[in-house]
């Protein structure tokens, strides 16, 4: 009787976690939108015992210990197969049953190791494909995880990491200042500009843009504590892809002829994700579809994607044992 009590104990506080209001409305969209997909993408979204953590380590603070402890723990490089764009000084480590890897602490003066991070955060960075000596902007890069990742990735001319909101914007300095050695810091400039005014700020500056653009992030919202709150979150959700759609803009004016943008979230909203890049492809002109399918095909082995998608973009969907996403990207190159 007592571990049934227990039992319950433990389901009423899971349940407790997950706020209704949301799951509701959820419901309600995405078993339009996704049809039977939805129930297992649910089963992993409400279930945050089976989510999963990617360790991206920093190849500013190497530590040949650190891969000998992931592999002893049954831990397995990320990104594998032939990959159209794969740095050797990109590595991430993932394993097939959910453990949180320790998070380090931040400690002035001193590099972190490695990030935890959700394993597609990585493919719009992957679709970005920077190369050494580019000009890239991070349009809104709070927290901070992808600014990382390209930073592993090459060494841009100029790297210029924007996020309007000022707490988030401090978060993002910090990260940085955990991930990024001294000579190299000199090379990044940080600032909290209104992404929608930055096009017309600097116009034609970057060879790549990305804009991980704000969004209903499904995972939290599930969790928000404060019904009021998430109320309002859904009542604001209508806006958003308005604002996604001025950042877009923002970014194609900033963006050099010739120079490429990738465009992610992580909701699988179709009015946030489809919709806002097929409105930019109808409104612009001077902008075209760029193929991604070689790039999905690679890490199929390590990640779900909804089916049906156009070629320039993908959508990562949540499963057991495979708990990354929802993560949305899309490529478009500027004429």
């Amino acid at each position: 009787l007592l571990s049934l009590k227990l039992e319950n104990k433990t389901k009423g506080k899971l349940q407790k976690q997950i706020c209704q209001v949301v799951l509701d409305h959820f419901e309600k969209q995405y078993t339009k939108e996704l049809g039977d997909t939805w129930t297992s993408v649910r089963d992993v979204l409400t279930y945050p015992l089976c989510w999963q953590y990617a360790v991206l380590l920093n190849k500013f603070s190497q530590s040949a210990e650190l891969e000998d402890t992931l592999r002893a723990k049954g831990y397995h490089p990320a990104l594998q197969g032939p990959l159209p764009y794969l740095p050797a000084s990109l590595t991430c480590y993932i394993r097939r049953t959910p453990e949180r890897f320790p998070a380090q602490k931040h400690q002035a003066g001193k590099l972190k190791e490695y990030y935890l991070l959700n394993a597609a955060s990585l493919l719009p960075v992957l679709a970005l494909e920077v190369k050494d000596g580019e000009d890239v902007l991070d349009l809104c890069a709070a927290p901070g995880g992808k600014s990382v990742a390209i930073l592993q990735c090459a060494y841009p001319g100029q790297f210029h990491c924007n996020e309007y909101d000022d707490l988030r914007s401090r978060w993002l300095k910090q990260t940085i200042e955990s991930f990024i050695p001294d000579p190299l810091i000199n090379l990044i400039m940080v600032s909290n500009l209104d992404g929608r005014q930055i096009g017309d700020l600097k116009p034609e500056l970057y060879d790549k843009v990305l804009v991980d653009a704000p969004c209903s992030n499904d995972r939290s919202w599930l969790f928000s504590s404060d019904i009021q709150q998430a109320t309002l979150r859904l009542i604001q959700r209508k806006e958003l892809s308005s604002l996604q759609f001025q950042l877009l803009r923002s970014a194609i004016k900033a963006l050099r002829p010739g120079g490429s943008l990738v465009y992610s979230t992580c909701t699988l909203s179709k009015a946030e994700n489809s919709n806002v890049i097929n409105l930019i492809l109808n409104s612009c002109s001077n902008v075209m579809p760029v193929d991604i399918s070689e790039m999905a095909k690679a890490v199929s082995q390590e990640f779900t994607f909804l089916s049906g998608m156009q070629q320039h973009e993908l959508l990562v969907l949540p499963e057991k044992g495979r708990a990354w996403g929802p993560m949305y990207v899309a490529k478009l190159k500027k004429m």
